[in-house]
């Protein structure tokens, strides 16, 4: 059976390692932070008990599914004997790159190392071990346990074998697997971030309100959330930092951030995980409520 190591704890990290545990997978959960673990821990723990309650797993698989999942602060040690790693650490280049050496030198040879970033260039990443042809995208969307998409991503040197693999791991996860070629943004972000970027420019401009936009795309386009209300949902810093991979990667001014975006992220206010971005965000209550400085 195949072994597998998740790295990082956080939002990504711990649906990534919820879906594979719930699949039978042995799963070792990596962070340098004991506490980011135990947090992990309790979200796949009450996620569990959301897919129960709506009868989609039983309540006798928590048990089993918690089971499959060991916690470990120590790198070297948590992937000696992983097949796969999936890396969904912080969207820093130069986190992923120093991960993904660490990687290159304590997994196995023949160890997949796939990372879940959504925006940085598999190439580079791969540039920095010596196994390229090993290294592959494995995009989950977030909520990782209630989305079906994955965005796999080839860089320049991914091997066809690597790639079949992942294609093929990702359907035993019940996942929809895309393949994917290596350039800014891939697919899902080079499409949505400028859409989120433009709706933040159409508020910067005065062109209409934040509950006036997220209205016209939930109404008028059959969208399930409004770009306003998705861009506090991911993480404004994260829209920023997508963004800025997109300019730079492209060099069209079109990827350009919206200044609001900018001073938004530098104030703090980074949208639901922060408490504030566009609207208010308080724990526990799912109102949406406009944040004062945008409000008429």
């Amino acid at each position: 059976m195949l072994k597998i190591a998740v790295i990082g704890s956080g939002t990504m990290g711990n649906g990534i390692a919820h879906v594979f545990a719930q699949h039978g997978r042995q799963v070792v959960l990596i962070d340098t932070n004991e506490k980011a673990l135990e947090k992990g821990l309790s979200t796949i723990g009450k996620n569990l008990d959301r897919q129960i309650s709506r009868g989609i797993i039983q309540a006798e698989e928590k048990g089993v599914v918690l089971a499959n999942i060991t916690t470990h602060t120590q790198l070297e040690s948590g992937v000696q004997n992983a097949d796969i790693v999936v890396e969904a650490a912080t969207e820093n280049t130069q986190l992923k790159l120093d991960i993904f050496r660490q990687l290159d030198r304590h997994c196995p040879k023949n160890t997949i190392l796939a990372t879940n970033t959504s925006s940085i260039s598999i190439t580079k990443i791969a540039a920095a071990t010596e196994r390229p042809e090993k290294v592959i995208g494995m995009h989950f969307m977030n909520p990782v346990p209630i989305m079906q998409l994955v965005e796999v991503i080839k860089g320049y040197k991914t091997s066809e074998e690597t790639t079949h693999q992942i294609m093929s791991i990702a359907k035993g996860l019940d996942k929809l697997p895309v393949e994917v070629n290596d350039y800014p943004g891939f697919v899902a972000n080079r499409i949505l971030m400028p859409m989120i970027n433009e709706a933040i420019y159409t508020l910067f401009e005065g062109v209409a309100g934040v509950e006036e936009i997220d209205t016209v795309m939930k109404l008028g386009m059959a969208h399930p959330m409004g770009p306003l209300q998705l861009a506090d949902f991911i993480g404004l810093d994260v829209c920023l930092s997508i963004l800025n991979v997109l300019y730079e990667g492209l060099g069209n001014p079109k990827y350009a951030p919206c200044p609001l975006l900018v001073n938004m992220v530098e104030a703090g206010n980074k949208g639901v995980k922060s408490g504030e971005g566009f609207y208010i965000h308080t724990q526990g209550s799912k109102e949406l409520i406009v944040s004062e400085r945008f409000k008429k």
